[in-house]
């Protein structure tokens, strides 16, 4: 069976549906570019991707093979089977206007990931002020052990790259092509993924 790569431009973002024992590759085709992914119990959309919860059970931030995400009813929802990358945020929120507004002072601010994710998600019923912190594929966010202070660096992965997760569960998955310039070390490029 032929498995088309589906391509989501710079500065954009999708949702589809994904099913229990389904495999999702989320690609960085150019590399150093950021995918923020959020996910939905597809029967019940008040279950969905929970950060806190994930990383209080992992107990550590940085998360790789064999790592549950969790959703806030603690239950799995996606489980890290294969990571060529090592490094990814489950820390900060998706970028939106005032994320360029506050922290860049943009004055005609683009809607970001947050805006992308919820155009995206509203056909499925999902409405933004539901959007949890996404898990930031390829993101790399270094924090100072000692003050907490945290830095956005560029992204580790190269080009074809890829972080593969098998779904514990049905899903809508939204997924974007990052916007923010920090976060994808200062260039827009697009981001691919494969459901099979």
């Amino acid at each position: 069976m032929l498995l088309e790569t589906m391509h989501i431009a710079p500065r954009t973002g999708t949702a589809f549906k994904v099913g229990a024992g389904q495999t999702l590759t989320v690609i960085d085709p150019q590399g150093e570019q950021v995918a923020d992914l959020l996910c939905f119990n597809a029967h019940d959309i008040g279950e969905a991707l929970s950060s806190g919860r994930t990383l209080d059970y992992a107990s550590r931030i940085y998360l790789t093979t064999g790592d549950p995400l969790y959703s806030n009813r603690s239950n799995v929802m996606l489980e890290i089977v294969e990571d060529m990358v090592g490094r990814h945020d489950f820390l900060l929120t998706p970028c939106s206007k005032d994320t360029f507004r506050i922290i860049y002072g943009d004055t005609d601010p683009h809607q970001g990931c947050f805006g992308n994710l919820a155009g995206a998600l509203e056909p499925f019923g999902v409405l933004p002020d539901a959007i949890p912190i996404a898990f930031n594929c390829f993101m790399n966010v270094s924090v100072d052990g000692t003050t907490g202070a945290i830095s956005v660096l560029p992204p580790l992965s190269k080009p074809g790259d890829y972080i593969k997760f098998i779904a514990r569960m049905d899903l809508i998955v939204g997924l974007t092509a990052c916007s923010a310039l920090q976060s994808n070390n200062g260039r827009f490029k697009p981001i691919e993924y494969l459901v099979e």
